[in-house]
């Protein structure tokens, strides 16, 4: 066992260490002033981590004493107490330091008062927020954002990526009616699409439905197949989420003639004669088909002498399949791919690729589902050896994101796009979210354009989303602390795609660290309760993840049908994990799971 003066010693060293790091760095001192004991800690914990104190933590855990194991939010306060304990247990005379920037009763509470200044106050008593997505449909459907606010979320969030500015009015004008309605604030948070790293279109397949019948082991329909055959100038409202699909006619007059219990002939695209039957009449007439079929624009519909036709169809989205070994030219030309051509390739969406990619960088397509590495770099032209797809084959289509983890990509944050749609968020939401940011700079670009908007006033949130993003996050965070509000979003899918799913549980660990270090409250995202926001049953792994979320000080819920049962689902869930953890510790409050019964005592 080491002794007590040799420690000593050693903590001493560490201290005068940290210090003289952190005057040295002087990023710190350029914070807000709400921020700038934060900042200063900051600083400190920086400095704490690169060093390896696994021997000293060893040694001071003999002694029965803190191994700094917990001390993100008061670095030096941590250090202090440390010190004099082991003065006091070796009689050794005690030097008292300056005070520290950040006191014991101090990190806790700066957490959450930046928390509330940027996220708003938490429902109930637990303390850890719920944002939840919106969907399109916010805009016309009030009910859908009455319903997750109902359900306890406290925030929302718009994805500028999506819809305009007349659909995000409607969507905040519904917030701000629900809020009303549940007598507390709702805080609206507004996402900047960002630069658009995404493959090409793909040349579309016929304009065909498919309708087909449930049948049984032996080829006998169980369940006919139904449709809906609409009039595309009527307005019947949208469908619900499983409403059969809808056929367009050309013939609004002669929907209008159709009776229960009719049959509709028709000769499908391969000349297979079928026939609908009528089995209900409303905005729309749904008819039942006990046979597949197939069909396409202009097939003509008839009942005796009274005929219609199939309308305007849309045209069904198409994939390239590639394999392991393929190579796929990766293009700057984005005119449609053609999934028939002989050879792999489909464009992308973003010139400056060509510009910074190099020979023997990683490529990740579609959330990461398809891999490989660039064997050639050209001015117009990437080549892709493809070594990671399913066995049989995987879908590449249209649309889908592109990752290039070791590439530095010279690009700003903010699009052309996201400088038109930034006054409207600084008019509306109460905090803008920045995506894909990479470094300082990012951050200082769009604090200028807030100032010259007159949006200082805006929380920023920073989506830590790329690998260059999460190495340069202590820089990131000494910027962004110049902002009076300011905190950070875990967005784990293209983090997990860049950094690499192995390793994605440590990066989010340290972002929780670093943040917890700046008091900078941190938003969990991506996929969280997923399965039971789109189908209304959640996975048993997607619980504990949720369990695990109650560390960040806020959640992330996408859309989904079943999204106001998810924010219920997770609001139990963050209240019973509020009483056994707070950020890295454990409370231990009595258990009552293991008590004996009565009759056992």
């Amino acid at each position: 066992m080491t002794d007590l003066p040799a420690i000593a010693r050693a903590l001493d060293d560490l201290r005068a260490r940290l210090v003289a790091a952190a005057a040295a760095d002087d990023r710190w001192t350029r914070a807000h002033p709400a921020h700038r004991g934060s900042a200063e800690n900051l600083a400190h914990y920086v400095a704490l981590r690169h060093y390896d104190i696994r021997s000293l933590q060893n040694d001071l855990a003999s002694w029965g004493l803190s191994s700094l194991g917990r001390a993100e939010a008061h670095v030096l306060a941590s250090v202090d107490a440390v010190c004099r304990a082991v003065a006091s247990l070796a009689d050794l005379p005690e030097n008292p330091p300056p005070p520290p920037p950040v006191g014991f009763d101090d990190g806790e509470r700066l957490l959450e008062r930046n928390a509330e200044a940027l996220l708003g106050a938490a429902a109930g008593d637990r303390r850890t927020r719920i944002m939840v997505t919106l969907p399109s449909e916010a805009a016309e459907d009030g009910a859908v954002v009455a319903g997750v606010v109902a359900a306890g979320a406290e925030l929302v969030r718009i994805n500028c990526a999506h819809d305009g500015p007349d659909a995000w009015d409607r969507m905040i004008a519904h917030v701000r009616r629900a809020e009303r309605a549940c007598g507390r604030r709702v805080t609206v948070t507004m996402d900047l699409a960002g630069p658009k790293l995404r493959t090409g279109a793909v040349v579309p397949g016929p304009a065909v439905v498919k309708l087909k019948p449930i049948r049984d082991a032996l080829g006998r329909t169980v369940r006919p197949v139904q449709a809906r055959l609409v009039h595309p100038a009527a307005d019947g409202g949208a469908p619900a989420p499983d409403a059969p699909p809808a056929i367009p006619v050309t013939d609004a007059a002669w929907l209008g003639r159709r009776h229960r219990g009719d049959r509709i002939v028709f000769a499908d695209s391969r000349g297979a004669k079928r026939a609908f039957v009528v089995v209900d009449i409303g905005s729309a007439v749904t008819v039942e088909l006990a046979d597949t079929a197939y069909l396409v624009p202009g097939t003509p519909l008839r009942v005796g002498e009274d005929a219609t036709e199939v309308g305007g169809l849309p045209t069904r989205s198409r994939a390239m399949t590639v394999r392991i070994g393929d190579e796929l030219v990766l293009d700057r030309d984005t005119a449609p791919a053609d999934p028939d051509a002989g050879t792999l390739r489909i464009g992308c969406t973003l010139p400056q690729v060509f510009e910074d990619t190099r020979v023997g960088h990683r490529i990740f397509f579609d959330d990461g589902r398809i891999g490989g590495v660039i064997e050639g770099a050209g001015p117009d032209a990437l080549r892709v050896r493809i070594t990671d797809a399913d066995l049989k084959g995987s879908k590449l289509r249209a649309e889908k994101g592109i990752n290039l983890p070791d590439t530095d990509l010279q690009l700003s944050a903010l699009t052309d796009d996201d400088l038109r749609d930034l006054p409207f968020v600084v008019g509306h939401a109460d905090a803008v979210s920045l995506s894909f940011v990479r470094s300082a700079d990012d951050v200082a670009l769009l604090q200028d354009r807030l100032a010259e908007l007159g949006g200082e006033h805006l929380g920023v949130i920073l989506k830590v989303e790329t690998v260059s993003g999460f190495e340069n996050l202590p820089a990131i965070l000494f910027a962004a602390m110049q902002s009076p509000r300011v905190g950070v979003m875990i967005a784990r899918g293209d983090l997990a795609v860049e950094a690499g799913y192995g390793r994605l549980a440590e990066v989010q660990e340290e972002i929780l660290w670093v943040c917890e270090a700046a008091h900078v409250p941190v938003i969990w995202a991506t996929q969280v309760l997923d399965r039971l926001a789109r189908t209304g049953r959640p996975s048993r792994a997607e619980i504990t993840d949720a369990a695990a979320s109650g560390r960040a000080e806020c959640v992330m819920l996408n859309k989904g049908p079943y999204v106001d049962l998810a924010v219920r689902f997770l609001d139990d869930v963050l209240h019973r994990m509020s009483e056994h953890q707070r950020k890295k510790g454990a409370l231990l409050r009595r258990l009552r799971s293991w008590d004996e019964p009565p009759a056992a005592r």
